[in-house]
């Protein structure tokens, strides 16, 4: 992860708002990366302490700080005084200042350029601050002031295909793992369905939701562990639909979008998924609405919903910002078609894959890490639609199943430059109407 957010901070204070314009190391997240950036932007060794989760501290010149305000905002007092050259440094620990900041006491001495009659609050989530004396004049000034980025999206190694249609609806799994081997059927837990969706949620977990039982469109999910272990049906929350999309955003959730009603009854609302795997009502729909579209994350915390069935097929796209926010309609690129997939791949990208023209695709449209969709490349593969997609190996995608007039079970790995390989030989009920995500 890289990253430096902004080129000026603010320190607040009472009564003024002091600006600061140093651009800062790039920091890493987590561990001794963070440790080393920290020493390369002080420009020597620090010794860190212990994580200090009180609500005052005692600074002491050379130290590092881990300062955890989950339970309480933290004053620091300074040392009372200090030589040219002391440094010290204080890292938001659980990305928690937003909410608990901590307030310096400068102890006697200047803190960039005014005394301690000023208080200097920080209250931004993230915030590594490293500060350095320079003397009686100026007193503290920090050498490095940023919110450092949070964990990028975690990309999960793992992936699973579940329920569909076969003579009727099915419920089995089958997990995939981090090379890209599709394991045999997995007993079903949850009820029998089709046509549903799937995302991931709270980073490590995946997520199955509504579909078609058989008589009806339903509102069911199912939690799948971080372990690939599927949990029994939960009660769904707003419209009950089925042929609709789901892709994951900000890093931890989920959205569902789009979908049939029954009856041709084609609609646009979507429902965001909690990291926690909680499915909330409804949101009014934006974009057109439509069935058999496909999703995907982008970007590492965004998503896109794109192509479909309105009554007729299309190439349209709608973005999903990295707080769940469905655009409107963006204008298609590629061949329109409908009951196809889509995945992540290389970290940060996707692709949607394969679907129905009037006659089976195996085309593939490539999405940058923005968003934006590229013209069609050439499918490799059996032709097929209503299959689906997940990634898995932390940068790679696996299309599988589907139907090509019978039933599949074929899959087609993505590499990690979105290079679609060849059939494998598939494995487990061969079906349609299936969905998929990864897990960790």
């Amino acid at each position: 992860m890289s990253g430096i957010i902004g080129s000026k901070l603010n320190i607040r204070g009472s009564g003024r708002i002091a600006k600061l314009g140093t651009d800062g190391q790039v920091l890493t997240s987590s561990g001794a990366g963070v440790a080393a950036a920290f020493e390369d932007a002080a420009g020597g060794g620090l010794d860190w302490q212990t994580i200090v989760t009180g609500s005052t501290l005692t600074a002491v010149a050379g130290n590092g700080y881990w300062i955890d305000t989950t339970s309480n905002a933290c004053t620091i007092t300074l040392p009372a005084s200090a030589s040219n050259g002391d440094e010290i440094m204080f890292v938001d620990y659980a990305r928690n200042w937003g909410t608990n900041g901590i307030e310096i006491d400068s102890n006697g001495l200047n803190y960039q350029g005014d005394d301690d009659s000023y208080g200097v609050d920080y209250g931004t989530d993230g915030t590594a601050l490293h500060i350095v004396y320079s003397g009686a004049t100026n007193g503290w000034i920090p050498t490095l002031d940023k919110a450092v980025d949070d964990v990028p999206t975690k990309a999960n190694s793992e992936g699973i295909f579940g329920f569909g249609y076969t003579d009727g609806n099915v419920g089995m799994t089958n997990l995939v793992s981090n090379t890209g081997v599709v394991a045999t059927d997995v007993t079903a837990v949850g009820t029998a369905r089709s046509y549903a969706g799937g995302c991931e949620c709270g980073a490590d977990k995946g997520f199955f939701g509504y579909g078609h039982d058989g008589s009806s469109a339903a509102t069911l999910t199912n939690l799948v562990s971080n372990t690939g272990v599927v949990a029994s049906d939960e009660a769904g929350a707003g419209t009950a639909r089925y042929q609709l999309g789901a892709c994951s955003y900000g890093g931890d959730k989920g959205i569902f979008c789009f979908g049939n009603t029954g009856g041709d009854t084609f609609v646009s609302m979507s429902n965001l998924v909690s990291n926690t795997g909680v499915v909330a009502t409804d949101v009014t729909g934006v974009g057109t609405a439509r069935r058999y579209l496909a999703a995907t994350e982008y970007g590492e915390d965004k998503g896109i919903f794109g192509f479909g069935n309105t009554g007729s097929y299309t190439a349209v796209t709608n973005l999903v910002s990295n707080a769940g926010v469905v655009a409107t309609d963006t204008t298609g690129v590629g061949t329109i078609r409908d009951n196809l997939a889509a995945c992540k791949y290389g970290g940060d990208k996707g692709i949607f894959g394969y679907g129905d023209t009037d006659s089976v695709s195996s085309l593939t449209n490539l999405v940058s890490n923005a968003g934006v969709v590229a013209t069609d490349t050439t499918g490799v593969g059996t032709a097929r639609q209503l299959l689906a997609a997940c990634e898995y190996g932390l940068d790679k995608g696996i299309f599988g199943y589907g139907y090509t007039g019978s039933n599949q079970s074929m899959t087609n790995k993505v590499s990690n430059a979105g290079v679609v390989a060849s059939d494998v030989t598939g494995v487990g009920t061969a079906r349609h109407g299936t969905a998929a995500c990864s897990f960790n």
